[in-house]
């Protein structure tokens, strides 16, 4: 059974057992009442009421519920690059839906994750590990079509601590994305508000506060700058070409987490995150007026560039502290195979043209 433990010191003498437990483990209101109603909060092996005095030496020990996902286990294939009993972080590839929504019940993250935990579980006679089981929270999302790390903790008591970390600018996110256009700033950032225009659509877009805009910070600085003048074309029987000076490569570090923060960030800067179907005309509604609503399951008819049929989006590294341990953990996922190609693309080609004008 997954438990938190604690050996008191002589500063928690005279203490109520509930305020020990609050300090040492941020345990949140909703979870200490279901630890009370279960006699799971322990002192020296025994279950005991919050408001009893506590001395120095006493063992304070929590049991946390067991808890277990039902979702479809599928055997996809997953790229764990840190597990331990509290939590995983997995580099998600794209085109892998995170969580099952409607239109999407099947063939998700959660649904390899739940294949894996089974896997993992299972003993010799076809019986389960019962210690092994957990239910599966995601803390951080990626659209389908972004690449990267996403953090799942096995515990609500882990989710919890890692979102107020989160809401405390204290889980660092940075991502790397390949830009259309040159970006002239070296670094800077995009402070503007982002909300629902249409509650029946999942486009994102800039709104004004009293429209339902929410708070929304984007750091970013440039990684490199590749002059390679190219055409971006919109529409679906007589393209409009529009003329591109190059890309940028950017490192971009959320200081919120909205629902397509980066690409609508991007795309307001002028430099939409190249392969961007639906922000990259800078008004994500023109795509639905020119192609219509996808199909289930078709997310992206129209190809908006020749280097990579997805956004070029990439959730490249996490900087945080371990809810359970204290450590201080840093993760980072490197770039996948579809970013890696376009950008050497890009440098040939820019490579060949500086060889043809007798530049070195």
């Amino acid at each position: 059974m997954a438990s938190l433990s604690y050996k008191a010191q002589v500063q928690d003498c005279g203490k109520q057992l509930k305020t020990v437990v609050k300090e040492q483990f941020s345990i949140s209101s909703r979870l200490m009442t279901r630890l009370r109603s279960e006699e799971r909060i322990l002192v020296n092996g025994a279950p005991m009421p919050g408001w009893i005095t506590i001395v120095e030496g006493d063992l304070v020990e929590v049991q946390l519920p067991r808890e277990r996902s039902e979702f479809e286990p599928e055997d996809i294939p997953l790229d764990i690059v840190y597990e331990d009993q509290w939590m995983m972080v997995i580099n998600k590839q794209p085109g892998i839906v995170a969580h099952p929504t409607k239109g999407n019940y099947s063939h998700t993250l959660l649904n390899g994750i739940t294949y894996r935990m089974l896997e993992d579980a299972a003993r010799p006679d076809g019986s389960l590990d019962e210690e092994k089981l957990f239910k599966v929270r995601l803390t951080n999302r990626l659209d389908m079509n972004t690449s990267g790390l996403v953090i799942v903790a096995k515990h609500s008591y882990v989710q919890d601590h890692l979102v107020r970390q989160m809401q405390q600018g204290k889980l660092v996110k940075h991502y790397r994305a390949l830009l259309e256009g040159i970006v002239e700033e070296d670094e800077g950032r995009v402070d503007l508000p982002i909300g629902l225009p249409d509650e029946n659509f999942p486009e994102r877009w800039v709104l004004d506060p009293e429209q339902g805009g929410y708070p929304s910070v984007t750091e970013f600085k440039v990684i490199k700058r590749y002059q390679h003048p190219h055409f971006m074309a919109f529409g679906r029987e007589t393209p409009e070409m529009r003329p591109i000076d190059g890309y940028t490569l950017m490192d971009l570090r959320l200081l919120t987490g909205r629902t397509h923060q980066i690409r609508v960030h991007m795309s307001q800067m002028g430099h939409p995150v190249v392969g961007d179907h639906l922000y990259c005309h800078g008004d994500p509604f023109k795509y639905r007026e020119e192609f219509g609503t996808p199909e289930k399951g078709e997310t992206n008819p129209e190809v908006v560039s020749e280097l990579i049929g997805r956004q070029a989006l990439h959730a490249a590294s996490l900087k945080f502290t371990h809810p359970v341990t204290g450590e201080e953990m840093f993760i980072e996922a490197e770039l996948p195979g579809d970013m890696k190609e376009a950008l050497a693309r890009i440098s040939d080609q820019q490579r060949n043209s500086n060889e043809q004008t007798g530049i070195i």
